[in-house]
């Protein structure tokens, strides 16, 4: 049984120092140097301060999808809904945040922004707790239920500003709601507040995965869910939860990027879930489950986003763009099937 200790070190051949098995392991790591080192020489712009800063922020908003992607692979499922329940959750922030209209009493509610926060945490956690008992209780394949939900939350969205934008959420000092842009625009030592927030969130999971019972768990059920239930963890709780804290973290996401654009639209986070997949995947993680870091998973983040920028700045076509995604990912599965294969597990 496989559990947060185990996991990460599978494929390590004992004794002697091994090449190979050093560069699988740290790929991500040196894939990160590799495109940075290459693009520094292409564009002096590339890590220019403000270059850099913008790149991290978008690192924040893929962190954070990733983060919550990782604790659904990890158990052995996907999560195909995360770039539509940001957009949703943006918008249900932006909705809160326009003013509650109570026509019975003849008034608009408006609420502080700590508490549209938390209402926005509590939408996300929603959509994961539907996922996650269809995925635990009815047994939908993972796929084809985040599948479900990522169109009818992107259909919720629609509903709820009719397709169109909330914008200026910046709020109103006479409403008392104002502050809503202070996660997308401020900085601490001159670093995004959406750092912090990301970092503050990586910590707790890793935290979760590797120094309690929950992270034992999760390992063991993605490493093999019937042998797991048999030895008394509980496999369905596992299931939900880790697609309740996707959900969590797909709304923080949501909230960091309608804060940096102080507007919402039900179109955001468009094939976001694919990012973060790819983040997770070139991190490390095993598809199958029961293997993956966080460390590893904020690497891929790195790489995914940083490889994107620097195609920009380069002058790259968006179509070429898609095409150097898409050809890390599958080298990213073809290393991780190297690494966790049969081969690797025997040697």
């Amino acid at each position: 049984m496989s559990d947060a200790n185990t996991a990460p070190a599978a494929g390590k051949k004992s004794g002697g120092f091994n090449l190979v098995h050093l560069l699988l392991e740290g790929r991500a790591f040196f894939a990160l140097i590799l495109i940075i080192a290459i693009f520094s020489v292409l564009s002096a712009n590339y890590l220019s301060v403000s270059n850099f800063l913008i790149m991290t922020s978008q690192v924040a908003i893929f962190g954070l999808l990733a983060v919550g992607m990782l604790l659904v692979i990890l158990s052995g499922g996907i999560d195909l809904s995360v770039g539509s329940t940001l957009a949703l959750c943006g918008v249900f922030a932006g909705y809160l945040m326009q003013g509650i209209e109570l026509e019975a009493l003849g008034v608009i509610l408006y609420m502080p922004v700590w508490a549209v926060f938390i209402c926005t945490l509590a939408m996300g956690a929603f959509v994961g707790v539907v996922n996650g008992v269809l995925v635990a209780y009815f047994k939908v394949p993972a796929f084809v239920a985040t599948l479900g939900t990522l169109y009818v939350a992107r259909g919720a969205a629609l509903l709820m500003t009719n397709g169109l934008t909330f914008n200026n959420l910046s709020g109103d000092p006479s409403f008392g709601n104002t502050g809503f842009e202070w996660l997308g625009f401020n900085r601490l030592w001159g670093v995004p507040i959406s750092i912090f927030v990301l970092t503050a969130v990586a910590v707790a999971t890793h935290l979760l995965l590797t120094r309690s019972p929950f992270g034992r768990w999760l390992y063991s059920t993605g490493g093999n869910a019937k042998a797991a239930e048999l030895s008394g963890v509980p496999v369905k709780k596992v299931q939900i939860w880790v697609y309740v804290l996707s959900g969590v973290c797909a709304a923080i996401a949501g909230i960091v990027l309608s804060s940096q654009l102080t507007s919402a639209g039900p179109t955001a986070g468009t094939t976001y879930e694919l990012t973060a997949i790819a983040a997770v995947v070139v991190g490390g993680a095993s598809l199958m489950g029961g293997r993956g870091t966080v460390q590893g998973t904020l690497l891929g983040a790195f790489v995914i986003v940083f490889l994107g920028a620097g195609l920009v700045i380069t002058g790259v076509s968006s179509y070429w763009q898609t095409v150097f995604t898409g050809a890390v990912i599958v080298l990213a599965v073809m290393l991780n099937s190297i690494q966790y294969g049969p081969k690797a597990k025997s040697g």
